[in-house]
């Protein structure tokens, strides 16, 4: 096995560990938001606070991962990360946790993972012979799906056995580990001069932005999985638990057993995609696999009326999230040279997830102000949707979800019609 390979995947390992500790603290964050006041609303400004200052950030944070150690920039943003969840097991202990909170949380750690997305990104292709980017993507998608089938589980679990502070220990220990293995195992090649040369922050931006209308094919596939993006957050990512709590009457387990679906989901395609054996056109394995998650996922869920049909929709949604990732990065990697890879993965994360704050937004209003009380109402067309989608609380959010289905997948399509992203 090549000795990068090898490197890549004890960083990974200690990596997945950190991400598991996170996402259980991030569940049960949202369980706990949700009880104080049942609003789809609270759980989406949740996600708005963490993306907002993640997407203002990448502006300039290209730039700094280029001519800054990648390294160090991991370990600062990490440590600044275990310090935010210290101070929620603090407030927590003391009883004077409030879901501002946890905002302003959520508004600092998006602001670090601006700058730690691309240190990590260009540290993966420095660590990493790109013959087997394609293989490292699917390791990715197989441990995030691993952590999205069990932090619900056992966050849950935990949070009705020991509360919110024995997650949180968790959190802080697997960082422990994951921040040992970064500073004294992981070499990270530099290849250029750290400090050699200072630019303005904005400069890098404007570098990167120049790149990309010089490769339109790029920029395109940018721009449309920017859209993508947004129909998914205004459901999947945003008011998937509010609804599934809501049609459940607050059945936490009933939540755990969809979002372990989901993981179970993506860690089928992470598996295949890390295999090695995915061969073939990257931009149809985007676009298809896109159109299959929105079309079976998305749909399946706004129809769905039980446990079984939820988990076999949050599945299908994720099982071809692994290939999506898998070609696009296949694609940077193989056309951004080196050097500006920072800068480059930096605009991406500006302009590819610049619509999520807006998608998570108008996902909590939608569901709070104006599906779920029109599916109250004894409209005619409510009438038909009721068919579909059923009655009661969470409903108004179901047919949200037949929305994006039918938009996300006739989008997919018309984005891989697209000519110059049919050239790469």
């Amino acid at each position: 096995m090549n000795h990068g390979l090898k490197a890549y995947i004890v960083f990974w390992f200690s990596q997945a560990l950190s991400q598991l500790g996170s996402a259980m603290t991030g569940f049960t964050l949202i369980l706990w938001a949700y009880e104080q006041d049942g609003a789809a609303m609270t759980v989406s400004l949740m996600s708005f606070f963490n993306y907002v200052p993640f997407i203002i950030a990448s502006i300039f944070a290209g730039t700094f991962a280029d001519s800054h150690s990648k390294k160090k920039i991991m370990l600062v943003s990490d440590c600044i990360a275990a310090l935010c969840s210290a101070a929620v097991f603090s407030l927590s202990m003391g009883g004077g946790l409030q879901i501002w909170n946890i905002y302003l949380v959520n508004l600092i750690t998006g602001f670090m993972n601006a700058f730690q997305g691309p240190a990590s990104a260009v540290a993966i292709g420095r660590i990493v012979p790109k013959d087997r980017i394609k293989q490292v993507s699917g390791m990715n998608a197989f441990s995030g799906s691993l952590v999205t089938v069990l932090a619900p589980v056992l966050a849950a679990s935990l949070y009705a056995f020991g509360g919110l502070p024995i997650v949180i220990i968790i959190d802080l220990a697997s960082f422990v580990l994951a921040f040992a293995v970064l500073a004294f195992v992981i070499k990270i090649p530099e290849e250029i001069k750290i400090n050699q040369e200072r630019t303005s922050m904005l400069s890098g931006t404007r570098e990167g932005l120049v790149y990309l209308q010089s490769n339109q094919g790029i920029l395109m596939i940018i721009l449309t999985m920017a859209l993508l993006n947004f129909f998914s957050r205004l459901t999947y990512e945003n008011i998937l638990s509010p609804m599934i709590l809501a049609r459940s009457g607050n059945n936490h387990e009933i939540l755990g057993v969809v979002n372990a679906a989901m993981g179970a989901g993506g860690i089928a395609g992470g598996l295949v995609v890390s295999s090695g054996k995915v061969k073939g056109n990257s931009v149809k394995m985007i676009y298809v696999s896109a159109m299959f998650s929105f079309l079976l996922g998305d749909v399946m869920m706004g129809v769905g009326r039980n446990a079984m049909v939820l988990s076999l929709a949050a599945a299908a949604a994720s099982l071809p999230i692994a290939f999506i990732n898998a070609g696009q990065l296949e694609l940077l990697y193989c056309y951004v040279p080196g050097e500006i890879q920072g800068r480059i993965f930096a605009v991406r994360n500006a302009l590819q997830f610049g619509t999520i704050p807006v998608g998570i937004l108008m996902g909590g209003f939608l569901a709070d102000y104006v599906l779920e009380p029109l599916m109250r109402t004894d409209l005619v067309l409510v009438k038909v949707l009721r068919q579909l989608a059923g009655t009661g609380a969470g409903s108004g959010m179901a047919v949200m979800f037949l929305c994006t289905g039918v938009t996300g997948a006739l989008f997919s399509l018309l984005s891989y019609q697209n000519k110059e992203i049919r050239k790469l």
